[in-house]
């Protein structure tokens, strides 16, 4: 476990939590977020992070409609008979984000022609959607009366998150009264139509739906929304009794049969991390607070990866190096935790979703963004067809090689929303008329500040998380009084921060800073974060190894190899000739600092792609190799150590020199590495 998620401590030792809702007369009470979203396209990326958007925009997120057929083809939300469910949907959910983020008027009126259709084809009842079979069919009109006549609640969800962010970019006026009447549609329909008629992914992700109800409410005050968020919460899995309930994840960690999969279904989890924050907005009942401590703790000490994310293969299946984790759960666990955040400001989330984003994101697509692994595993040491360990049926034999429809679909769909939330999440306002960087990379933000909202604009200038400097570059039409908040993670001992060259103040690591002052224009902010070596312990007594944020991985040479599969197309196996079977000596463990050596490669430029070759820092260790270590069944099996944490079987007597880079830069690894002597 490291630091980050030793400090989501159990606050709680209650197992069962009464979740009523607090107030007059029983009545739900809004609490405003701590934070508050900026609009889409305040935050702009640049540098590494711009080429990687500009990457996805180039691939599949800019032209998934051209390439996938089930999106290309007649699609539903055009008015078709073809796709209707969640992919088109899920799609859009990143390539909006993505078409504002970069300018993109190209893109920004493709996605449009999707969100037009949707606004300009509500029912006269506020239904919303492709055409159903009954529609089509049978010329019925879908109204609460009869909601039967609908289809499942679950593509809906995802379509009001593109819809909001929609509302964000363009505050189109059209985008508040359809989710108003659509959200009047749904609390009288589901008195009938229940959030799980029609499937049981609605019932497990109801969490999305609150969370837009709740949002509206945040703009109209309409009472309604509240009561509809009460209710759906009331019909959809009680993610958070069972996230304060040790019992849920303990059974998801004992159990692997298919007896009530969904409620430990990685994806389902993922987007159920944010359900405790989103009822605690509607009640003010910290007890939702409480129990999201102690479900994320117990999540990640369970089921958790060195590389910041829980297995989820499909389910939660241990904390195992050789267990996979899919895709949609890595970007549904940072939206859900860049929600968490704006709704408490608990530091520790945004320490998770940089672990999370640096490490367990990159890796699990191609550099062009075309190609992505529906499942990645920490200790992989080749990519390959097969059925490995994971609890997913595995007869296709397709869910750990790189491919565009290889795995299940869902992801190619969905992996979009991970940079590109991530990006619009960089800054945040303050409920001060300040601003926020809660999260580090190289971006500009344009906003107002104060109480005469002035113009504002900050240059953020840094080649993080590779480096321990970033650069705040202040440009203001006149002297303005506003805090300015930045984070300090809890694995930095302490911060330096200096204003125009002078050193301002010293902070200590896991908490946020708030800066007041008159700031002028032209000042320039610097925040320096020392990033010290360490290792940190992850499941079977394995160590991993770490500087700041990134974890670092044993680098191997690639062989990619590309095959083609009749149903699924073609993919890539990625392969290694090197040795990678070494135990990391305990010397290493006992004092980091005197025995890693840090290397720089080469500087990170704005052309740097999340690769080997791109790789720009590499940590310097020594080996020994462990004989037994070997591939079985298409994995590397963890070698058993003793309580001491010690591998006790043989081991050569030859210390070898073994080189690391940051584990977003590989495809072949290790990095939960067995201990030695």
């Amino acid at each position: 476990m490291t630091n980050t998620f030793r400090s989501i401590v159990l606050l709680t030792l209650c197992t069962t939590l009464a979740y009523a809702q607090p107030g007059p007369a029983g009545k739900p009470v809004y609490v405003a977020p701590v934070y508050q979203p900026l609009p889409l396209g305040a935050v702009k990326p640049e540098g590494w992070l711009r080429n990687q958007l500009s990457i996805m925009r180039n691939g599949t997120s800019g032209h998934l409609d051209e390439v996938y057929g089930k999106v290309k083809n007649d699609n539903g939300w055009l008015g078709g008979a073809g796709d209707g469910w969640e992919e088109t949907p899920y799609w859009l959910d990143g390539a909006l984000p993505l078409a504002w983020l970069l300018d993109d008027k190209t893109l920004q009126d493709k996605v449009g022609k999707y969100v037009n259709w949707v606004l300009e084809h509500q029912r006269p009842s506020g239904y919303f959607g492709p055409i159903t079979k009954e529609e089509r069919e049978k010329q019925v009109a879908i109204t609460p009366a009869n909601c039967a006549a609908g289809d499942d609640w679950w593509p809906k969800m995802v379509m009001l998150k593109v819809l909001q962010q929609y509302y964000s970019a363009t505050a189109d006026k059209r985008v508040i009264p359809f989710m108003t009447k659509y959200f009047r549609y749904q609390l009288e329909a589901i008195k009938t139509c229940p959030v799980g008629k029609w499937t049981e992914w609605a019932t497990s992700r109801g969490a999305d739906n609150v969370l837009m109800a709740q949002w509206l409410y945040s703009i109209t005050k309409a009472p309604f929304l509240l009561e509809l968020a009460s209710r759906l919460e009331s019909q959809s899995f009680p993610w958070s009794r069972w996230l304060a309930n040790r019992d849920w994840v303990i059974n998801a960690a004992t159990y692997q049969n298919d007896e009530h999969w969904m409620q430990r279904h990685g994806v389902n989890v993922a987007m159920a991390l944010k359900s405790p924050a989103v009822n605690f907005q509607r009640t003010k009942d910290s007890a939702y607070l409480k129990g999201l401590a102690t479900g994320f703790h117990d999540l990640m000490t369970l089921h958790g990866l060195p590389m910041g994310i829980f297995s989820a293969d499909e389910d939660l299946h241990g904390n195992d190096p050789v267990q996979g984790t899919e895709l949609c759960a890595i970007v549904e666990a940072m939206y859900s935790l860049e929600e968490i955040i704006a709704i408490t400001g608990d530091h520790r989330y945004m320490d998770a979703l940089e672990r999370m984003t640096f490490n367990a994101l990159p890796t699990q697509t191609t550099d062009d963004y075309n190609a992505k692994q529906y499942f990645q595993i920490a200790n992989q040491v080749q990519v390959t067809k097969g059925v490995f360990s994971f609890s997913l049926p595995f007869e296709r034999e397709m869910n750990n090689v790189f491919g565009m429809r290889s795995g299940y679909t869902c992801c190619l769909a969905n992996m979009h929303q991970g940079w590109t939330k991530f990006t619009s999440h960089l800054w945040y306002a303050t409920r001060d008329k300040g601003v926020a960087a809660l999260e580090y990379s190289p971006s500009t933000l344009s906003t107002t500040v104060g109480k005469n909202a002035v113009p504002l604009t900050i240059r953020e200038v840094t080649a993080y998380p590779f480096e321990e400097t970033i650069r705040f570059e202040l440009s203001l039409e006149k002297e303005a009084a506003f805090p300015l908040q930045l984070r300090i993670p809890a694995w930095c001992n302490e911060a330096l921060i200096s204003l125009n060259g002078t050193e301002l103040r010293r902070e200590k690591g896991g908490q946020v800073i708030t800066i007041n002052r008159t700031w002028k224009n032209n000042d320039r902010l610097t925040l320096q974060l020392p990033m010290q070596m360490s290792t940190s312990n992850w499941g079977r007594n394995s160590r991993a190894i770490e500087r700041g944020p990134l974890v670092y991985a044993l680098k191997l040479e690639e062989q990619w190899e590309k095959g083609h599969d009749e149903k699924e197309g073609d993919y890539f196996n990625v392969y290694t000739k090197q040795d990678w079977n070494y135990g990391l000596p305990e010397s290493i463990v006992k004092d980091p600092a005197a025995h890693l050596q840090l290397k720089t490669l080469q500087p990170v430029s704005d052309t740097f792609v999340w690769n080997q070759a791109h790789a720009p820092l590499a940590i310097i260790a020594t080996g020994k190799k462990i004989p037994s270590w070997k591939i079985a069944d298409g994995i590397a099996p963890q070698p058993v150590t003793d309580r001491t944490g010690i591998y006790r079987g043989k081991v050569n007597e030859e210390e070898e020199q073994i080189t690391l880079i940051p584990y977003g830069c590989t495809k072949v690894r290790i990095v939960a590495f067995p201990v030695v002597k």
